[in-house]
């Protein structure tokens, strides 16, 4: 894994989240974004994103204005194959709503639905049920 992916319109939670992964000793890009649609653009590798390395975990808020963490997981199913096999899919929320837990379960891209905020635990436990080499 090159990279890991927080996509999530809050500043400050993207910011703890980082200093989590960092004092885990993650030692990969971490890239924060404050919208669904830089994500895909990330992804994609559009605008400034073009010589980054693309991400092996995307940690992913549902409630965010302007296009939702479940559209972009829509955009998200548009991508190529390649993308979805080098990325593992976590959604990171603080819906406590059965109905969002249903819907993700339903999304074979979403491997796990978690709750907010990002813990040590979390992180290690996507990474290695995903088997993700961090």
């Amino acid at each position: 894994m090159n990279c890991i992916l927080l996509i999530d319109d809050d500043e400050a939670t993207n910011f703890y989240h980082k200093l989590i992964l960092e004092e885990e000793g993650v030692d990969v890009h971490i890239q924060s974004v404050k919208s669904a649609k830089e994500g895909l653009d990330f992804l994609l590798c559009k605008g400034n994103y073009k010589y980054y390395p693309q991400p092996g975990i995307i940690f992913l808020d549902l409630n965010m204005p302007g296009m939702s963490g479940w559209e972009f997981l829509v955009e998200y199913n548009e991508l190529s194959k390649d993308i979805h096999d080098r990325a593992v899919v976590t959604i990171l929320t603080t819906s406590d709503n059965p109905d969002d837990r249903n819907r993700a379960a339903t999304i074979p891209v979403v491997k796990e639905f978690v709750h907010k905020p990002l813990t040590p635990e979390i992180f290690w436990k996507v990474a290695n049920e995903n088997f993700v080499i961090v």
